[in-house]
């Protein structure tokens, strides 16, 4: 995710390979660099490997700390002394954006409270990204969540026990971390998204920077796979967060720009000095058009869903449902987006579920019967009984804060005056819970007795670093707002992680 494999291989590294791969070919002029977590199961399959060793020297990184008695049964092992050095080098995540995090981990919680294994890991990658960037911060968590609080105790039992690891030279203003619930706000990763990220995450899902096009009509060879990663796109590193509408007008522009450029490239080799010129330009020249082909085959496939869809009518319906509070106009746009064939069953179930989160305790709620029509629609009672299981897990019973909070006259002025500039539109009027969290905490104004600190120590002044973790996942809408957060407030640094990143069907 970080490292693209030509980027390697500029380093002189020229083979890879899985620990666990069986049939390796014994190799003894190369030097071998593993780069490996900490398991049980690693550690195992290293000890083989130490027994009768493949390659001539080994240099063994380790993402997060390893125990003395792992260290101790390495050594036992490596009876032909062919181990040049051993380190920690903490990076036990997934870096997903310069400002995001990942830890891949699907379903964390059994109910409401943590899978053991899970908790494990997430205490592993979560202590690991405190390593590497260097921060012993102080803890805040999110009260209404027994899971938040677990996981609070559980990092701060590890910086307790490698005190010296943690030992950072201290800052002015101790770095933060603050663990929510991914509960408390069910409603965002329910949405369509029209930023780029977002949007191709949505519609396309992305795994690890890839994204799975082999599903697009007469797609050819060589882009059913694509990877998308702002570190070594240029496009897509300034239009990730862009609108769709204006991610369009840019792929546009770079086009007509290439054709511009392409005929006088063609014409003006006259001599060798031309053509050595245009070799040196053709590196860029050949990255610029196979970058170009990729993101016009994104962008089409993502324009071609969103008609075949028809969610521009869906999303309208959504941000109605998520930031108005018109029980009978909500409930028409709903009933009539149901009758249409032209909404495919995920994106009623989703209309459904946002409806029963907003309105399932409304005196008049129409709940009973959408359920019976999305049934109808689909033959089965399996997204009846999503419903009902996303309810469950972020209804009214179960959040710590007002997600819904009444509006009041400044904030709709607001919003209103927002959507004159003519930026934000109708369909990207909802902001994450997260936001209005992270501008309280950075205003000093989050409430200490909805997100107590953990241990006696608080935090007199303003937070500058903030680590922010979101138990069952983050999504890019959120990620956009942390991106516009540390915009607008030069001094404050927020870094944003999940258990994983979610769009609808995650």
């Amino acid at each position: 995710v970080v490292y693209t494999q030509s980027e390697i291989l500029q380093r002189e590294v020229y083979l890879f390979e899985r620990l666990d791969s069986p049939n390796r070919e014994p190799m003894k002029h190369l030097k071998a660099i593993c780069f490996l977590r900490p398991t049980k199961e690693n550690v195992e399959l290293l000890v083989q490997e130490l027994r009768r060793p493949k390659y001539s020297v080994y240099f063994i990184y380790f993402s997060n700390v390893i125990s003395k008695s792992d260290v101790k049964a390495l050594a036992e092992a490596d009876e032909q002394e062919v181990v040049a050095e051993v380190q920690e080098f903490y990076g036990d995540y997934i870096a997903v954006n310069p400002h995001v995090f990942s830890l891949n981990l699907l379903g964390c919680c059994r109910g409401r409270s943590w899978d053991p294994a899970q908790l494990t890991r997430t205490t592993q990658g979560l202590t690991a990204l405190l390593l590497s960037l260097k921060k012993c911060p102080m803890i805040r968590y999110q009260l209404s969540s027994e899971p938040a609080k677990r996981l609070a105790e559980c990092v701060k039992q590890v910086i307790t026990k490698e005190y010296e690891l943690f030992d950072f030279r201290r800052t002015e203003v101790p770095p933060l971390l603050l663990i929510l619930d991914r509960s408390d706000d069910a409603i965002t990763p329910l949405l369509n998204q029209w930023t780029y990220q977002a949007m191709v995450h949505e519609l396309l899902g992305i795994n690890n920077n890839r994204i799975d096009l082999s599903r697009v009509p007469g797609i050819s060879k060589d882009l059913r796979e694509v990877v998308l990663s702002a570190e070594n796109d240029e496009f897509y590193a300034n239009n990730m967060y862009l609108n769709f509408a204006e991610i369009g007008t840019n792929i546009k522009n770079l086009m007509e720009d290439f054709q511009r450029r392409k005929p006088k490239e063609q014409q003006k080799l006259e001599s060798i000095a031309d053509m050595k010129a245009f070799v040196e330009n053709y590196p860029q020249f050949k990255k610029m058009s196979g970058t170009v082909s990729k993101h016009v085959t994104v962008v089409g496939e993502l324009s071609r869903l969103v008609a075949e869809r028809n969610l521009l009518e869906v999303s309208e319906v959504e941000q109605e449902l998520a930031c108005q509070s018109d029980h009978s106009s909500a409930l028409q746009s709903v009933r009539r987006l149901l009758q249409s064939p032209r909404v495919s069953e995920l994106d009623a179930a989703r209309l459904v579920m946002l409806y029963a989160l907003r309105y399932e305790r409304h005196s008049s709620s129409g709940l009973p019967a959408l359920l019976e029509e999305l049934r109808s629609r689909g033959g089965t009672d399996r997204y009846r009984k999503l419903v009902s299981a996303v309810v469950e897990y972020g209804g009214k019973r179960v959040r710590g804060s007002d997600l819904f909070s009444p509006k009041d006259a400044v904030a709709i002025t607001k919003q209103f005056l927002k959507g004159l500039k003519g930026i934000e539109n109708v369909y990207t009027q909802h902001q994450p819970l997260l936001q209005e969290t992270l501008d309280q905490l950075i205003k000093g104004k989050l409430k200490d007795s909805q997100y107590p600190y953990l241990g006696p120590n608080t935090l007199r002044d303003r937070p500058q670093d903030i680590i922010v973790f979101l138990i069952g996942g983050a999504t890019y809408e959120e990620a956009l707002a942390v991106f516009n957060l540390n915009r607008s407030n030069p001094g404050v640094r927020i870094v944003l992680g999940g258990t994983t990143i979610h769009n609808t069907r995650r």
